[in-house]
């Protein structure tokens, strides 16, 4: 019979697994904006919660705050470090300088409020317990924040019925790495890491029925959109060809109609005399 703390190990190293996943998943979506040299309607909310996230559940297992929680700890340095490279490259891609100013001055933020959280957290306090418990309500409310930051892009997706902007690899892994965390968490039971995992799961299983509900017509907008772009180009073509065959009719026309008149002979002069 396997033992819990097996089973509590393979079940952390599934979860690394997935989370990597979760956190590689926007990359189509960041080489369309890479291509398109804008971030178009992608909101940079989602990156910094979990950008912000990571860093306190890193801080979490650590074993001067949470001992024997090591795969929580690596997995979400990975995760700081993938959110912030995402973050970099959507302030590069940000056209408006108040926005990307704005997203500089949050990203530095977040790093300073951590960054104070765990000096206070190591001064005033000296127990596991103590840190265990200031650390681990910040995780809490911070992935709270992180699984809500999708609602926002519900309500969009909702409104303008289509998921374009909704990726289907985000919401699968999403709700995947909520499930194998608040599993991983059960036993031991670790209520900090069971709270927020168990809301994501609510949270992503609604995203996955949405897409289902609206992937449908999000093809049919997408259509509709490619066959207008066609359409737009074949009239600018259009155009082009009436100008020119209207360019080639004038330079047609010959020249003595814009020669002056013929000048009279002088035998002609000679007879009216």
């Amino acid at each position: 019979m396997v033992s819990p703390a097996v089973a509590r190990f393979a079940v952390g190293i599934l979860g690394n697994i997935i989370s990597f996943s979760l956190y590689l998943s926007p990359m189509p979506t960041f080489m369309r904006i890479c291509k398109k040299g804008s971030v178009e309607q992608y909101s940079a909310t989602p990156y910094l919660l979990t950008f912000f996230n990571c860093m306190l559940w890193t801080i979490y297992g650590m074993p001067f705050i949470q001992p024997n929680n090591i795969l929580l700890s690596t997995i979400s340095a990975s995760g700081c470090l993938i959110e912030f490279i995402y973050l970099m490259l959507f302030i590069i891609y940000t056209g408006n300088k108040k926005n990307r100013i704005f997203l500089i001055l949050l990203v530095l933020g977040e790093i300073l409020v951590v960054a104070i959280a765990l000096t206070l957290v190591l001064i005033f306090t000296h127990t596991s317990k103590q840190r265990t418990l200031i650390f681990g309500l910040l995780g809490d409310v911070s992935g709270v924040l992180m699984y809500a930051a999708p609602l926002a892009i519900m309500k969009q997706v909702i409104k303008t019925k289509s998921v374009e902007f909704m990726p289907l690899a985000v919401s699968v892994t999403c709700f995947g790495s909520a499930v194998i965390w608040t599993l991983y968490a059960i036993r031991p039971f670790d209520p900090f890491v069971v709270a927020p995992n168990g809301i994501g799961c609510f949270l992503g299983l609604a995203q996955l029925m949405l897409y289902a509900a609206y992937y449908k017509s999000t093809k049919q907008q997408m259509d509709a959109r490619k066959v207008a772009e066609i359409e737009k180009v074949e009239m600018g073509l259009k155009e082009v060809i009436v100008v020119t065959r209207e360019s080639n009719k004038v330079n047609s026309l010959p020249e003595n109609d814009y020669s002056a008149p013929p000048k009279p002979k002088e035998n002609d002069f000679a007879s009216n005399l």
